[in-house]
Order: C-alpha cells, then sequence, then structure tokens
C-alpha cells in the first residue's frame, strides 16, 4: 500500500524540471498554461531564474506546485502509472494544495492562483526584518513545548512544523528567537536560523489567515478522489467544507508532519512516493520509520524506477 507526498517551500531550484520541460510537450503545455493563468512568465523563472525571484514567496509557492503537478501528470498519463490506487495523498504546507489539486478537489488553475496570493499574503503578513523561523535538531516536541511553555513571559515563540523525529521548526519574531536560542544553547539541544523571511505557521500570520479566507470560499472544491491528510490535525479530512475550514487554518497552525506520517503508516502505508523538486521529504520520513520504502521522483529516470506495491 503507497502514498503519493508532495513536498513545501525550500525545494526551489533554478533549472528544475529542465529536462522534463525539453522533452515532453505535456510538461510544455502545463508550462504555458500557467503563464497565461498568472500574467507573467513563471516558466522562465523556474527554468532560468534569478534565484531572488524564485525564492520569492509568492513566486516560489505557485512553481513547486507547477512541478510537482507537472510530474504527477507525467507519471500517470505518460508513463500510465495508475497513482490512483494511493491509500492517500498528502504534502507538506503548500504541498497540501499540491495534493488536493492531483485527487481532483482543486482545478490546476484555481491552485496557481491561490498559490500567488497565498504567498503575497503571507510574505507581507509581518514586516520585513521582524519574523523569523529557527530548526531545532536532535529534541522532542515535548522537551521544546515544556521550553516555550516554561519562558512564556520571557519570550513568545510557536512551533511551526513537527516534521520527523529529531526535527521541529520554531517561528516568532527575531528578539523572541533570539532569546530562545540561547536557551535551546544552554540545554545543548542543536538550533539553526533558517533563510527565510517571514514567520510562517504561527499566529503572526494573521492578515494571511484574512486574506486566505476570503479567497478560499469564492474556490469551487470537488470531492476529493482519494484520501487527503490534513496537516493541522494529521488526520484524514471527511469533505470539501472541512478541506476549505483547514486551508484557512493551515496558515497559523503548526504542520504536523510527523503525525500525518505514522498515520499513514499505522493506516498500512509501507510505501512513500515524492512527487516535487528535492527529496525533503523522503529524508523526513526515512528518519520517522526506517522500515518503509521511499522514493523521490523529479526526474525521468525517477519515474522509470517506480514500482507500485500495491
Amino acid at each position: 500500500m503507497f502514498s503519493v507526498i508532495f513536498p513545501g517551500q525550500g525545494s526551489q531550484l533554478v533549472g528544475m524540471g529542465k529536462d522534463l520541460h525539453a522533452k515532453y510537450s505535456l510538461v510544455q503545455d502545463l508550462f504555458k498554461e500557467a503563464d497565461d493563468t498568472l500574467g507573467f512568465s513563471l516558466s522562465s523563472l523556474i527554468l532560468n531564474g534569478p534565484k531572488e525571484e524564485l525564492d520569492l514567496t509568492e513566486n516560489t509557492q505557485p512553481a513547486i506546485f507547477l512541478l510537482s503537478y507537472s510530474i504527477f501528470k507525467l507519471i500517470k498519463e505518460q508513463f500510465k502509472i495508475d497513482l490512483d490506487k494511493a491509500k492517500f495523498y498528502a504534502g507538506h504546507s503548500l504541498g497540501e494544495y499540491s495534493a488536493l489539486t492531483a485527487a481532483g478537489s482543486l482545478s490546476f488553475s484555481d491552485t496557481l492562483k491561490i498559490l500567488k496570493i497565498r504567498g503575497n499574503a503571507m510574505q507581507n503578513s509581518v514586516p520585513k526584518g521582524v519574523g523569523g523561523m529557527v530548526a531545532v535538531l536532535g529534541s522532542e516536541i515535548e522537551i521544546i513545548k515544556k521550553i516555550i511553555d516554561e519562558n512564556k513571559d520571557k519570550y513568545e515563540c510557536f512551533i511551526a512544523n513537527d516534521n520527523s523525529v529529531g526535527q521541529i521548526v520554531l517561528s516568532g519574531k527575531i528578539e523572541d528567537l533570539e532569546k530562545i536560542m540561547v536557551d535551546l544553547k544552554a540545554s545543548n539541544i542543536k538550533n539553526v536560523k533558517l533563510p527565510v523571511s517571514a514567520p510562517f505557521h504561527c499566529k503572526l500570520m494573521n492578515n494571511a489567515t484574512l486574506i486566505m479566507k476570503e479567497e478560499i470560499a469564492k474556490l469551487n472544491f470537488n470531492e476529493p478522489k482519494n484520501i487527503l491528510i490534513s496537516n493541522v490535525t494529521g488526520k484524514e479530512i471527511s469533505n470539501s467544507n472541512e478541506l476549505k475550514e483547514l486551508l484557512v487554518k493551515q496558515i497559523e497552525s503548526s504542520v504536523r508532519w510527523r503525525e500525518s506520517v505514522l498515520l499513514m503508516i499505522e493506516k498500512g502505508v509501507t510505501e512513500f512516493i515524492e512527487i516535487g523538486p528535492g527529496k525533503v521529504l523522503s529524508g523526513l520520513i526515512k528518519r520517522i520509520d526506517k522500515n518503509v520504502k521511499v522514493s523521490a521522483i523529479n526526474s525521468e529516470e525517477d519515474i522509470k524506477l517506480i514500482n507500485i506495491n500495491e
């Protein structure tokens, strides 16, 4: 039994998908449709850069989705591999939008447009230089929660991502993150500032939540063909109304990726297929359970190696 999963922000790279775009008209057509939908050349940004522009959140989010969805369609339509047989679809943060589009819940063009809005809203929710994120390595979530709770009068920090065993990401104002980094160091807990310009997945994103609530309400969601796992709850999403609510909550909520993966494994999943740039999620899953099979698919060679055990 297998699950299909999609990466989030941070997996982008100038030139990602270039070989697939050069060879397959299906990918070229999707890239062109994306350019027409958004009114600018996202495809040129992906294939040629500059990196600084691709790394802007409002461009990164639709770019990663575009490549992920292009590879997904290529696997299904060009290589005739039946990904509809997946037990679950899931994605990390913006990857959740890739998952629900792949599952037929949202249209390709609507997802591109909403991710452009989402990226812009998240980028501008907090003034540049005010907020940030810190990765905490080699610790456990209960220990980090305890440090945050015991020091709430000293600083306000939030668990943004529970990514895997030994990898937690914190969000907050930079001044607060610097204080907790001192306490983490004093406890011999390794931590590193991340190169992001905003404190994602915490209450400082409230302005983005308000924008997304309004925008998501305008979209037409279909019932997904596959079972989706929510970042917010780490559990199955039961219907499209719940999906809408959870996508709004997702902006300020912690990404419960570790719990999501554990749930899928508990429900019988023994194989994960990561579709999109990079192999970040594959690495996280291997830390969560080294016994499951994980494949990162982002080239023609990778697609040819797919061997789904149902």
